[in-house]
């Protein structure tokens, strides 16, 4: 089986975050079992996902690591032209969902899979295949898990992220978290007698936007992002029952991006104090008022130094050192988990993932085929 035809396959398993990945999982274990290696999955307390990390070759810690998620986003909503877990080709393009992120990488992890069997190794090829990327890097936290059980190391890794085969030193990392606010429900009729908790909400998205501010004008900077500096985002407000009833309690979901440079943990403790502050001049008549602020999920950042990422590709690609992105990835928790070199690299574009009708071009797989392959050769001999 060729790339494309891997890829059809792939695309064919409606792996959508919310659904089982154990069909895909499957399939892969197999076709890897088949060319020699050993293969070791990672289930969620669920059983219902997987991880799966395969290696062959021999022993060592300076084998290569090539990593990439199973799961994609939902296309539900979406006004696809063509079935999305039927691959379609038009115009030198490949259609559906997954194709650039990023089951397109892992068509060519097959691929390289396919060669290195065939091929008489001196060091190790890892592959690592996740579950849950998409909502918040979840699945992978348990495979680097194990792996840091077991003691593993290896060289360096890929996680082959659509790029546009451009290598990516770094990306923000995230942390999402809810600010709960407590008041004192009442009648409408006699809103002024009561605390409204959608009103101390409001004031909280004002401390949000007073801190993103700050990072802006006097926090850390970093001018290879399109956005340099940290960012704190309010992404969604609830709260109230009816309109006629003074909201007891409201919510906001935040997220935080930052620079690797920025702890997420003590932006979110400065937050908290904010808040508190804000709180307290409210208890004199509303004992009661209280923010709580929860953190729901993070990844760390990724910032691999030039210098590494050049000797690591050395030969591999003309530039190797091109960009940082804004997106987040799972190679910060590599780096974090492993302290394994860590970068991104791999075809399509974050432009094409997530929207109808997503597409990578064959031109792009056939470049990271070429790319792996060379990567291979590092292995041999």
């Amino acid at each position: 089986m060729n790339t494309i035809t891997l890829l059809e396959k792939l695309v064919a398993f409606p792996t959508v975050s919310s659904e089982t990945n154990l069909p895909l999982v499957g399939f892969v274990q197999s076709y890897l079992e088949e060319r020699g290696f050993s293969c070791r999955l990672i289930a969620d307390d669920s059983g219902a996902k997987a991880n799966l990390f395969a290696s062959i070759g021999p022993g060592g810690d300076d084998g290569i690591i090539l990593s990439g998620h199973t799961d994609v986003v939902p296309c539900a909503a979406q006004n696809w032209t063509s079935d999305p877990f039927r691959l379609i080709e038009r115009n030198g393009k490949l259609f559906g969902r997954g194709a650039a992120d990023m089951k397109g990488f892992l068509a060519c992890m097959l691929t390289v899979a396919d060669l290195a069997s065939k091929s008489a190794l001196s060091r190790p090829l890892h592959l690592a295949f996740s579950h849950d990327e998409e909502i918040g890097c979840v699945g992978v936290r348990r495979m680097l898990d194990d792996l840091m059980k077991r003691q593993f190391r290896a060289a360096f890794c890929i996680v082959g992220e659509p790029t546009s085969m451009r290598v990516v030193t770094g990306h923000k990392g995230k942390l999402a978290a809810r600010a709960t606010c407590f008041g004192m429900g009442g009648h409408s009729s006699c809103a002024p007698l009561y605390l409204n908790a959608i009103h101390i909400v409001t004031d909280v998205v004002s401390l949000l936007r007073q801190a993103q501010d700050e990072f802006a004008t006097a926090g850390a900077q970093d001018d290879a992002y399109e956005v340099p500096y940290t960012t704190i985002h309010a992404g969604r407000i609830a709260g109230g029952v009816a309109v006629n009833v003074v909201a007891s309690e409201a919510t906001v979901d935040f997220e935080i991006r930052h620079l690797v440079a920025d702890d997420p943990c003590r932006i979110v403790g400065d937050l908290g104090r904010r808040a508190d502050v804000l709180a307290e001049t409210l208890r004199p008549r509303f004992p009661q008022a209280r923010v709580s602020i929860d953190i729901v999920n993070a990844y760390p950042g990724l910032d691999l130094a030039n210098d590494a990422a050049a000797g690591l590709l050395a030969g591999l690609v003309d530039q190797p050192y091109v960009a940082k992105v804004s997106f987040g990835t799972e190679a910060g928790l590599f780096m974090e988990r492993l302290a394994i070199p860590t970068l991104v690299l791999g075809p399509g574009s974050m432009e094409q993932g997530h929207k109808p009708d997503e597409f990578i071009e064959i031109a792009e797989l056939e470049r990271c085929d070429v790319f792996l392959k060379g990567v291979l050769e590092r292995l041999i001999g």
